[in-house]
C-alpha cells in the first residue's frame, strides 16, 4: 500500500486579531478494492463484490455493471429497490451527497446495500488516488460533485480493460452530456429500464414530466412563489408559514396551524389550497376581512361526488367567520409513499389511471401503469412526483402491489403501513441482544433486589393476555394497617441503554393491538415470556409498596428492584368471580376484596377532585379460530375488576411521577393532558343547550358534574353520548421532559392529577422504560447515563412516543373498521343509533353494538334522485323533512348493510328505517326490530381514560 497526501492550507482571523493558520491533510491510497470479481488487479476488500454482469439489455448490449449518479438515488429509489438492478456501484460521493440531502432515501439505500444478493458495491472514490479530484476555484459543490462520479465512471472503464463495461445512470442532462463527450457510456435510468422490458419496473420510474391529460387547458391552480420571495413574504410579515390539515370530510376544505395565532387559518376552494397536501408546511397569504368564511359543515369526498359548485354557492353567509388564506407556495412537502387501490377504467388499454388512497385526506393521484387488469383488484402502493399547475390531481408512479383487495394480510399491511407502524422482523443485531430462551435467574441477578416470591400476588388481565405487565398484592399488618404492592415487569434488565434492542423499541414506541394481531414493542422472548409476570414462573420486577390506613390513606412508599412468583393471572372474569363468591376466603380472595374496597375509594377520591368519567365505544370480536374472521361482535363489558386494576396503575403512575421530579427536576419524563381551550366545547354546549342541558366547562370538576346531572329519562343513552362527545372536545395527553414546563403545566385535566407520567407497563411502552431507569437512579440501583441528563434528547424522544403513540391508536381503530366490515359482508341488520352531529347534507350516526360511525347522506349524491327534501338550520344544527326533525342526540333506526358494488372500495352504507320518512325511509328487514322509543339498555359503561383507548387495558 501506498499512501499520498493531499493538503490546503488555510489562513483565518481569530476575534482578537491573531492570525491562525489552518492545514487540512487529505490521504489517498491505491489498495482500495474496485468491486469486481472479474479483477485481477484489486484485492477485495468487501464481502459482496460484484458478482456479474447486469441482466442482457436491449438498448446497451456490452456486459456492464452500472452506476448511478445522486439525482438517479433521491428521485429512484422505488425502482432502485427492485430485484431486478442488481450489480451497481455506489460511489462515497454519491452516498454522503444523499445523506445529505434526504435521511429517509439514505436509510433506504443502506437497506439496499446490505442485501447481499443485490449486489451493491460502495466503492470509496474519494480516498483513492486515482478517482480523486480537488475543486476547482468557482466550481459549484453539485458541479464538482458531478465531476468526481464522471473521473468514477472513466476510471473504472479504463480500470477493467474493456472486459466489461460500467454504464453510467444520470438523470442530469448537461452532466450526461459531459460523459458522452469524455467517452463514457451513459443514459439516463428510463432509457435502460425500456431496454429490460420489465413492465413493473418501468411502473416504479419516478415521472416529472408534465403527464397532464388537460395540457390544452389554461392552468387550474395558481403559480406558487419562489423560496427567494416567500423568506422575503415572511420576514416583511406579509405571509405565514404553518402545518397544513386537510379535512377528512371536505376535500375543498383544511386550515393551517400556525404557531402564536388563536386560530387555525381556513382554507376553501381548490385555488386557496393551491395544491398543498396534508402535513405538508406551506406558505399562507390571509384573505382580506370581508372574504372570511367558516367551515362548509359539508360531506365531500371528491369531485365526482356532488356538484360542487352549487353546493358550495348555497351555503349560507356564516354568522361567525374564521380567519381565512390561501397557499401560496410549499415550503417542505410531507410527501410519502401511500396505500390504496387503483379507480375503475372503462377505456381499453388505458395506461393514465387514477389511484384512490386509503387515508381519505390525501387527494388522488394519477399514475401510468400498463398492469392495470393486473393490479385492478389489488391494493397497491404509489408515490407522489409532482403537482403541476394545470393537472386537478398530483402526478406520481406505481411502487409495489400488497395483495387482493379485502384479504385480511393485504389489509391489515395497509393499516400498518398508513399509520406509519414499524413491523418489520426484529434484526439480527436485536435479537442478538436477547439472553437465551433457557434464561433463569441466577444469584447475580438477585443482588440488590428484595425477595416477595412467597408474597401472595396475582395479576388480572384481558383472557389470552400474553404480556402480562402488572401483577397486584395486598396483604394486613399487625398494627391494622395493610401492605400493598404494586409490581411492574423489569423490562429493562435486559433492554441496556443504547443497545440495538433500546434502539428499536424506542423508534417502535409502542406495542400496535390490531384485531388478532399484535405488534410488539420487544421480541416475543421478553414481551410474552422472560418479562411477563406469568402465574407460578419466577419473574424480575420493579416494585411499589406502601403501607395503607383501611381508609386508602398511603403511610409510607417503598420502590425497589424484586423478585416475584405470581400465585395466579386471572382474567377479569375470574378475578370478579372470586371477589363475589363469599365461600372463598383464601389469602388471594381476601387480598382482592381488599383491594376492590380501596379501588372504590381512590376511586371516589379522584372524582372529587375533578377527574373526568367519560365514555368511548370500545367492542370485542368474536373470531374464527382457522380462518380469523369476525362471527359476532360485543360491546366490551367492564367489570369492578378492571376498575381495580385501573385505580392502582393509577396510583403507582402518579407517585412515581413525584418520586422522579423530586430527584429529576429537569429531566423526568412525564405525561400531561392539558386543559381544552372553551372553543373546543361550543359546538357540544350548543347541541345540549338545544336539549335544557346547560354545560359548564370552566373546571374538570365543573364538567364532571354538569355530566353528572345531564340525564333525560326519555333517553337513558343521553348521557353516555354526551361523555362520548365531550371525550373528543378533549386535547391529546403527552409526554415531555419536565424541564421543559412549568409545573403548573404539568397537570393531567381528565385524571385532575397534578403531576402523571407512565410506569406500570414497559412490556409495551417505551415512556415505562426510560421511566424505570430514572426510578432506578432515585433509589441508588443503577447509574445514570448521559442521555438520561440531555433535557434535549428526552424531549426529542418524547415526541417521537406522542408521534408513535396516536398513530397506533388510529391504526387500532382502523383494524375495527375493518373486521367490521369483513363482518358486514353478505349480511343486512337494523339496529339502533344516534345522532352524533348534524351537517348540512348528512347526519353522522353512531351504532353503539358495533362501535360504527358511519354517514347517513341527506342529499341525494351525484346522478342520483331524491324526492324528499331536507332543510338544514346552522343556528339550532337541525335537518328538517316536513314534520320530522332530527338533533343532535336523537335515536334513530338504522339499515347497515356493505356495498360491495365498487370491488375497489367496501363501505359501510347507511339507511334510515325510522323515524319513517316517505320516499326516503327503507322499511325493516325484521319484525323484531327494536322501537327506538323504547331503546335498549345502554350498553356502553363509562371510561375514566380520555383520549387513549386501549385494547389491554384502558391507558392512562
Amino acid at each position: 500500500m501506498t499512501m499520498k497526501v493531499t493538503s490546503k492550507t488555510f489562513i483565518r482571523k481569530t476575534k482578537r486579531g491573531n492570525i491562525l493558520k489552518i492545514v487540512r491533510e487529505h490521504y489517498l491510497r491505491d489498495d482500495i478494492g474496485c468491486g469486481s470479481k472479474i479483477c485481477k488487479k484489486c484485492k477485495h476488500n468487501s464481502e459482496r463484490p460484484l458478482v456479474k454482469h447486469q441482466s442482457i439489455n436491449t438498448d446497451f448490449q456490452d456486459k456492464h455493471y452500472l452506476l448511478v449518479d445522486t439525482n438517479v438515488v433521491l428521485h429512484q429509489i422505488d425502482a432502485l429497490e427492485d430485484e431486478t438492478l442488481k450489480n451497481v456501484i455506489i460511489l462515497q460521493t454519491v452516498l454522503e451527497e444523499v445523506k445529505h440531502l434526504s435521511h429517509s432515501v439514505y436509510k433506504r439505500l443502506m437497506d439496499i446495500i446490505g442485501n447481499y444478493s443485490r449486489s451493491f458495491y460502495v466503492f470509496v472514490n474519494v480516498y483513492h488516488k486515482d478517482t480523486y479530484v480537488e475543486r476547482v476555484r468557482g466550481e459549484s459543490p453539485n458541479d464538482y460533485n458531478d465531476r468526481m462520479i464522471r473521473v468514477a465512471a472513466l476510471w473504472y472503464n479504463k480500470h477493467l480493460d474493456d472486459k466489461i463495461k460500467v454504464l453510467l445512470l444520470s438523470s442530469d442532462e448537461a452532466s450526461k452530456a459531459k460523459a458522452i463527450n469524455e467517452g463514457i457510456p451513459t443514459m439516463s435510468l428510463a432509457q435502460y429500464v425500456s431496454g429490460l422490458n420489465n413492465v413493473t419496473l418501468t411502473d416504479k420510474l419516478s415521472n416529472h414530466s408534465c403527464m397532464v391529460e388537460e395540457t390544452s387547458k389554461e392552468p387550474i391552480f395558481p403559480p406558487h412563489l419562489t423560496p427567494a420571495k416567500i423568506h422575503q413574504g415572511i420576514k416583511a410579515g406579509k405571509l405565514m408559514q404553518g402545518t397544513f390539515f386537510a379535512s377528512v370530510d371536505n376535500f375543498l376544505e383544511g386550515n393551517v396551524f400556525v404557531e402564536g395565532q388563536e386560530k387555525n387559518i381556513l382554507l376553501q376552494g381548490r385555488e386557496n389550497l393551491n395544491r398543498a397536501i396534508n402535513g405538508d408546511i406551506v406558505a399562507i397569504q390571509m384573505l382580506p376581512e370581508s372574504q372570511w368564511s367558516a367551515p362548509a359543515n359539508l360531506v365531500l369526498a371528491d369531485y365526482d361526488d356532488l356538484d360542487l359548485e352549487n353546493n358550495l354557492n348555497t351555503v349560507e353567509k356564516p354568522k361567525e367567520k374564521y380567519p381565512t388564506g390561501q397557499v401560496v407556495g410549499i415550503i417542505r412537502k410531507k410527501w410519502r409513499q401511500y396505500c390504496g387501490i387503483i379507480q375503475h377504467s372503462l377505456v381499453e388499454n388505458a395506461t393514465r389511471h387514477l389511484f384512490v388512497p386509503a387515508e381519505k385526506k390525501i387527494p388522488k393521484i394519477r399514475i401510468e401503469t400498463r398492469q392495470y387488469d393486473k393490479l385492478k383488484d389489488q391494493r397497491v402502493i404509489v408515490s407522489i412526483d409532482t403537482w403541476p399547475r394545470n393537472s386537478r390531481y398530483p402526478l406520481g408512479h406505481f411502487v409495489r402491489s400488497l395483495g387482493k383487495i379485502g384479504e385480511r394480510e393485504a389489509e391489515n399491511e395497509v393499516i400498518l403501513l398508513e399509520h406509519d407502524v414499524p413491523h418489520s422482523k426484529f434484526s439480527d443485531e436485536v435479537l442478538g441482544c436477547l439472553p437465551k430462551e433457557t434464561w433463569t435467574i441466577s444469584a447475580t441477578d438477585l443482588v440488590g433486589r428484595k425477595d416477595f416470591r412467597e408474597l401472595d400476588i396475582c395479576s388480572v388481565d384481558p383472557p389470552g393476555c400474553t404480556d402480562i405487565d402488572d401483577a397486584l398484592h395486598c396483604m394486613p399488618l399487625d398494627n391494622g394497617n395493610f401492605q400493598v404492592g404494586v409490581h411492574i415487569a423489569d423490562v429493562t434488565h435486559f433492554v441496556k441503554p443504547g443497545t440495538a434492542i433500546d434502539l428499536e423499541a424506542s423508534q417502535r414506541a409502542t406495542t400496535v393491538y390490531l384485531t388478532g394481531r399484535r405488534i410488539d414493542m420487544v421480541p416475543g422472548l421478553l414481551s410474552s415470556n422472560l418479562c411477563s409476570l406469568r402465574g407460578g414462573e419466577e419473574r424480575l420486577a420493579f416494585s411499589c409498596v406502601w403501607e395503607m390506613t383501611p381508609n386508602a390513606d398511603i403511610v409510607n412508599s417503598t420502590y425497589t428492584k424484586s423478585v416475584i412468583k405470581s400465585k395466579a393471572a386471572m382474567t377479569y372474569d375470574q378475578a370478579q368471580l372470586i371477589i363475589d363468591d363469599q365461600n372463598q376466603d383464601n389469602s388471594i380472595a381476601l387480598g382482592l376484596r381488599q383491594l376492590n374496597k380501596f379501588a372504590k375509594i381512590l376511586k371516589k377520591r379522584r372524582i372529587e377532585a375533578g377527574a373526568l368519567v367519560l365514555a368511548s365505544p370500545e367492542i370485542r370480536f368474536l373470531v374464527d379460530s382457522e380462518t380469523r374472521d369476525p362471527l359476532d361482535v360485543e360491546v366490551k363489558q367492564l367489570k369492578e375488576t378492571n376498575s381495580m386494576v385501573e385505580e392502582f396503575m393509577l396510583l403507582a403512575n402518579v407517585e412515581v411521577a413525584k418520586k422522579i421530579h423530586s430527584d429529576f427536576p429537569e429531566f423526568a419524563v412525564l405525561r400531561r393532558h392539558p386543559k381544552p381551550p372553551p372553543s373546543n366545547f361550543e359546538s357540544l354546549i350548543k347541541a345540549a343547550a338545544h336539549l335544557g342541558v346547560e354545560l359548564n366547562v370552566d373546571t374538570s370538576r365543573d364538567l364532571a358534574n354538569s355530566l353528572d346531572k345531564a340525564v333525560k329519562l326519555d333517553n337513558p343513552f343521553f348521557n353516555t353520548m354526551l361523555r362520548i362527545l365531550a371525550t373528543r372536545c378533549m386535547l391529546q395527553a403527552v409526554y415531555f421532559a419536565s424541564g421543559t414546563k412549568t409545573y403548573d403545566e404539568f397537570l393531567h385535566y381528565g385524571l385532575a392529577a397534578p403531576i402523571y407520567t407512565h410506569f406500570t407497563s414497559p412490556i409495551r411502552r417505551y415512556a415505562d422504560v426510560m421511566v424505570h431507569r430514572l426510578l432506578a437512579v432515585s433509589v441508588a440501583v443503577d447509574n445514570t447515563t448521559p442521555e438520561m441528563l440531555d433535557k434535549r434528547k428526552i424531549e426529542a424522544l418524547c415526541q417521537t412516543l406522542n408521534t408513535r403513540t396516536r398513530m397506533s391508536a388510529y391504526a387500532e381503530r382502523a383494524s375495527v373498521a375493518l373486521n367490521t366490515h369483513i363482518f358486514f359482508r353478505g349480511k343486512i341488520r337494523d339496529e339502533e343509533g344516534y345522532i352524533l352531529y348534524v351537517r348540512k347534507n348528512a347526519l353522522q350516526i353512531l351504532i353503539p353494538k358495533y362501535g360504527l360511525e358511519g354517514t347517513l347522506f341527506l342529499s341525494p349524491r351525484k346522478g342520483q334522485l331524491q324526492a324528499a327534501t331536507f332543510i338544514y338550520n346552522e343556528e339550532e344544527q337541525t335537518q328538517r323533512c316536513g314534520e320530522i326533525v332530527f338533533r343532535t342526540f336523537d335515536p334513530v333506526s338504522i339499515q347497515l348493510s356493505l356495498d360491495s358494488s365498487n370491488v375497489q372500495h367496501e363501505r359501510i352504507v347507511l339507511k334510515l328505517v325510522k323515524p319513517e320518512i316517505l320516499n326516503f325511509s327503507v322499511p325493516s328487514i325484521t319484525a323484531s326490530t327494536v322501537a327506538v322509543q323504547q331503546p335498549q339498555k345502554n350498553p356502553l359503561e363509562p371510561c375514566d381514560s380520555p383520549c387513549e383507548p386501549q385494547p389491554k387495558k384502558a391507558k392512562i
